[in-house]
């Protein structure tokens, strides 16, 4: 059987990552980060627009609509690679649309350019992914998180979060995922963790790559200590442009 191949990571900021993958480019939740509309680019940025080209498919995904989630600037891209394939959350506008749009909702699935897609629910508005690509499988959970607010909910309201939330992972528990991208929301105070937490533990991905906590970065390492030893590995995010590496075994 030969080996799976290697995966790069790149950090683009908040929920947003670019994934390489043999001959794949998939770029997830893009707000802001090294490309895009900002100029000048620096020149990070400006090698993942020249490269994009390079790749024999481009997938795009945005989860949902929220405006640090999805930006209509992911389609000026076509100029640099005019057969990119965009997946997009029913929720997002198709007027802002272009090029080869494929909208989804909830446990739909489907096959993109090799690239087999399924579709998963969320705790806000909009979707998750999980693809799978050259044997690598990716979870990319958009706004699903155990959303505890006590400050802002009733009891019954957090019952029911926790409810939803875990009612979401129990249909992830049987899918062996290599790679998950998964909230880890300073702003969620001492419970920040809950969520990853959880999925770790009912999910065991190989790799954890937290997201959407914008420039606190520092909230990565304090989660990456909490979860040593839970069998999974964690990753610390410091910086935009920040590259991981990641081998199936």
């Amino acid at each position: 059987m030969a080996p799976f191949p290697p995966v790069q990571i790149h950090y683009l900021y908040h929920s947003g990552f670019a994934v390489e993958i043999s001959d794949y480019m998939l770029i997830f939740d893009y707000y802001r980060g090294d490309i895009g509309p900002e100029k000048p680019l620096s020149a990070y940025g400006r090698a993942i627009i020249d490269r994009l080209k390079d790749y024999k498919q481009v997938l795009v995904f945005a989860s949902h609509s929220h405006f640090d989630h999805f930006n209509p600037a992911i389609f000026d891209w076509l100029d640099a690679k005019p057969d990119i394939k965009y997946i997009l959350s029913y929720d997002i506008d198709r007027a802002e649309a272009k090029g080869t749009c494929y909208f989804v909702r909830p446990y739909e699935e489907l096959e993109v350019a090799g690239v087999k897609i399924s579709v998963f629910g969320s705790t806000d508005i909009g979707v998750s992914f999980l693809t799978e690509v050259e044997g690598i499988k990716l979870f990319h959970a958009g706004d699903l998180n155990w959303w505890h607010w006590p400050e802002e909910s009733t009891e019954a309201e957090l019952t029911e979060a926790e409810l939803q939330f875990k009612n979401e992972v129990s249909r992830l528990a049987c899918r062996q995922i290599d790679i998950m991208f998964f909230p880890v929301d300073p702003r969620l105070k001492e419970h920040y963790y809950i969520g990853g937490e959880y999925i770790i533990r009912n999910v065991r991905p190989s790799l954890f790559v937290p997201m959407h906590f914008a420039h606190k970065t520092g909230i990565t390492e304090r989660f990456a200590k909490l979860m040593a030893g839970s069998g999974t590995e964690t990753a610390v995010i410091s910086s935009r442009g920040q590259t991981l590496s990641y081998i199936k075994k």
